[in-house]
């Protein structure tokens, strides 16, 4: 006899169905898996034996063969145990067939019959509203993260035996209620922390009010870590289709998600990591760390550190705010528009410049060190700061800065104001839409054509100095950018050497 029951399959962010076909017929007893399985679909067939056993149902001694279609889509994970369960019950006429009509149904199996979470389960439910499927049979976990897409029913059976029992009317569940709105302000990390370093607070305030990339280059203990830290406490809460966005790409990398993501995301990655981890990889592309911080912030710390190949990657979706990753299976693109941060010292050694310690790098070695970062990544940062560290003396009579709710309310502010005037962040303009939003006044033009000259700069660094000193002029609630608003900007053009 034959059966169907309906799941789906992650391809990238989104969810394509799959139909879950099971036929049990006379003949030498055996369990087949076909329609281009992973490793772990076909060891579904020792936990769906396991599982059906020890919940009480019937395992058919006859000839099983599960299909997966459509047969050319790869199927990864374990998440059709479950509907590969049902489907088998069907097929013997435990569960009516029609009973599964409606439903779209994935999870895990343990041995014993439980239901354990499955990552993607906010990608299945799009996936299922898309098709017109909006009746999901879910794990306890995965169901809350499915259950924070409306118009869906999603229900959350602990056990095989519990499915069933739903399915056929013998029990009640009440459907799955997403989780409460993550943590509140009065938990953010504290710009307040930070001692001293004034121009480098500055440095990040006006990052996170124009998304503008930073690079911190100081020596180490000067607080770079921390600076930059705290940066995303600055920015602005994700509205909830820049949220879906985000926890989509979150639960593609496989990552177990309760609700929506409500703060833009931190990354963080070691300068060991290859350009696949940085961008994305795998036989079927996922989401790498650019793609986990869209939104959000991505901190290279120890910059120089990184392999230049796997940096050189970096220059293409900082324009682009998407990255591409093809391989012989698939070519997907993902969104990566973040906000770079990176910190590094200012030679191998560290010292250079430091009040206390002595450089023990010579000019050769110094300039080969900053010399690993290209001219062109070099070129994509707004901002250039330096953060000297401080002496035990000048930590002591530091004044405790403002704290991040006193500065956030500035960035939000200037924030509304971009918004209202070009729908999006400063560092994002281009063109003729960063044209019509500078409203330069006769003193910044003399000045920003006098530091062109001076300063030799690219035609991508004038429009960042622009785009800053536009930042510097919303921080400071002026419609106009003024010489002061130029002059400023500028400050924040070091160069590493």
């Amino acid at each position: 006899m034959l059966a169907r029951a309906r799941s789906f399959t992650l391809h990238g962010l989104d969810a394509l169905p799959v139909v879950v076909e099971a036929d049990v017929s006379p003949g030498f007893p055996g369990f087949t898996v076909v329609g281009l399985p992973d490793a772990a679909v076909n060891e579904s067939r020792d936990r769906v034996r396991a599982a059906l056993k020890n919940s009480g149902f019937p395992y058919p001694q006859m000839r099983i063969v599960v299909n997966l279609a459509p047969a050319e889509l790869r199927k990864e994970g374990p998440l059709y145990d479950l509907p590969i369960a049902l489907a088998l019950l069907a097929a013997q006429g435990v569960v009516p067939a029609e009973r599964l009509e409606g439903w779209a149904v994935a999870g895990e199996l343990a041995l014993d019959g439980e239901l354990r979470p499955i990552s993607g389960a906010i990608n299945l439910a799009l996936g299922a509203l898309e098709n017109e499927q909006t009746r999901l049979l879910l794990p306890p976990g995965s169901a809350e993260e499915a259950s924070v897409i409306e118009g869906l029913e999603v229900y959350a059976p602990r056990t095989l035996s519990e499915a069933v029992a739903f399915l056929l009317g013998d029990r009640e569940l009440e459907p799955s209620r997403p989780p409460d709105p993550a943590e509140a302000l009065d938990e953010l990390l504290d710009l307040a922390d930070v001692k001293g370093q004034a121009k480098a607070k500055r440095a990040v305030e006006i990052a996170a009010a124009g998304f503008h990339h930073l690079l911190m280059v100081g020596t180490p203990g000067s607080g770079k870590t921390m600076l930059a830290r705290r940066l995303p406490y600055l920015l602005p809460a994700l509205g909830r289709e820049e949220a879906l966005e985000v926890t989509r790409i979150h639960a593609a990398a496989g990552r177990l998600m309760r609700g929506l993501v409500q703060r833009p995301p931190f990354r963080s990655p070691h300068h060991t990591t290859s350009d696949a981890g940085l961008i994305g990889g795998g036989a079927v592309p996922k989401p790498g760390e650019i793609s986990l911080a869209h939104r959000g912030v991505l901190f290279l710390d120890e910059l120089p550190e990184f392999p230049r190949r796997t940096l050189e990657v970096l220059r293409q979706p900082l324009e682009d705010g998407v990255v591409t990753v093809s391989r012989a299976k698939a070519s997907l693109t993902f969104p990566a528009r973040f906000l770079l941060v990176a910190a590094m010292n200012p030679c191998p050694c560290g010292w250079y410049g430091d009040p206390e310690r002595a450089c023990t790098c010579s000019l050769t070695a110094r300039r080969r060190y900053t010399g690993r970062i290209s001219g062109p990544l070099l070129d994509r940062f707004d901002l250039v700061v330096g953060v000297p560290r401080l002496t035990a003396a000048e930590l002591s009579r530091a004044p405790e800065g403002e704290p991040t709710a006193a500065v956030r309310e500035r960035v939000l502010a200037a924030r509304d104001r971009m918004k209202a005037r070009q729908g999006r962040p400063n560092g994002e303009l281009v063109g003729r839409e960063l044209a019509a939003a500078l409203r330069l006044d006769e003193g910044a033009r003399g000045l920003l054509a006098a530091a062109a000259r001076k300063l030799q700069l690219t035609g991508r660094s004038y429009d960042k100095v622009q785009r800053v000193a536009r930042t510097v002029a919303d921080l400071a609630g002026s419609e106009a950018v003024t010489e002061a608003h130029v002059a400023e900007a500028l400050v924040y053009r070091e160069e590493l050497n």
